[in-house]
């Protein structure tokens, strides 16, 4: 399983879809404005939510 670990303090999360139980992946999205965001999405309902923050940071994906 994807887990979600802050560089700053080793909190750590483990993330799955609720409809799909399925692990959700890394990703990102571009915005209107050019920037992007980081998500986190599910491979197959393709959901999305935000990547989990820790430390006023978004958690980077081991995978």
């Amino acid at each position: 399983m994807n887990t979600y670990e802050c560089k700053q303090c080793g909190m750590a999360v483990k993330a799955t879809c609720g409809n799909c139980d399925i692990p959700l992946e890394n990703g990102m999205i571009d915005l209107a404005d050019g920037s992007q965001v980081q998500v986190s999405k599910c491979p197959e309902c393709e959901g999305k939510i935000k990547s989990p923050m820790c430390c006023g940071d978004d958690m980077s994906c081991n995978l």
